[in-house]
C-alpha cells in the first residue's frame, strides 16, 4: 500500500531531485501518482470483496485456475507460483476455498503430497457473480483517471 493521501508539490520533488542527477522530477511525480492511484484502487477492490464476504486473494486463486485455456485445474505449487504471496498463505487460502466448496483438491496419482486444485460448479458460479461488479468497479475508477 501507498500511504500518502496528499502527494508532494512539484517544487518539492524538483528540490529533492536536483541533488541527484539520475532522478527526473517528472518521472518521480508520475510514479508517485501511479502508486497513489493503485493504492486507492486496491482499497476499493478490498472493500468490494469484504462487503461480499470474500477476499481479493480468494478471487485471484479462482482466476489463476480459471484462466488456463487448456486446463481446468492446477497443482498447489503452480497456484503459489502465480500469486505474489507466500506458499503458506496460498495453502490457507486454498483450504478456505475447499471448505467453502468453491474448489476441490485431489491427490496426484504418484505423489499424494501434490494436490490438484479444481474449481467446482459453485466456484464458477461465484466467479460469474463477482466479475461484472468487479469489472464495473475498475472501469468506474479508471474513467476518472487522466491518461498518461
Amino acid at each position: 500500500m501507498f500511504f500518502l493521501k496528499e502527494l508532494p508539490a512539484k517544487r518539492m520533488i524538483e528540490g529533492y531531485t536536483a541533488r541527484y542527477p539520475q532522478a527526473d522530477a517528472d518521472t518521480i511525480e508520475r510514479a508517485l501518482v501511479m502508486m497513489r492511484d493503485a493504492s486507492l484502487l486496491v482499497r476499493r477492490i478490498d472493500g468490494f470483496f469484504a462487503a461480499g464476504g470474500f477476499s481479493q486473494l480468494r478471487f485471484l486463486v479462482l482466476i489463476v485456475i480459471d484462466r488456463e485455456p487448456e486446463r481446468d485445474s492446477l497443482y498447489m505449487t503452480e497456484i503459489a507460483a502465480r500469486l505474489d504471496v507466500s506458499r503458506p498463505v496460498t495453502t490457507r487460502t486454498v483450504q478456505s476455498l475447499i471448505k467453502a466448496g468453491l474448489v476441490e483438491a485431489t491427490g496426484h496419482k504418484d505423489d499424494k503430497r501434490q494436490k490438484l486444485i479444481t474449481i467446482t460448479t459453485a466456484g464458477h458460479a461465484r466467479l460469474q457473480q463477482l466479475l461484472p461488479d468487479y469489472y464495473a468497479l475498475i472501469s468506474e475508477f479508471m474513467s476518472g483517471r487522466a491518461p498518461d
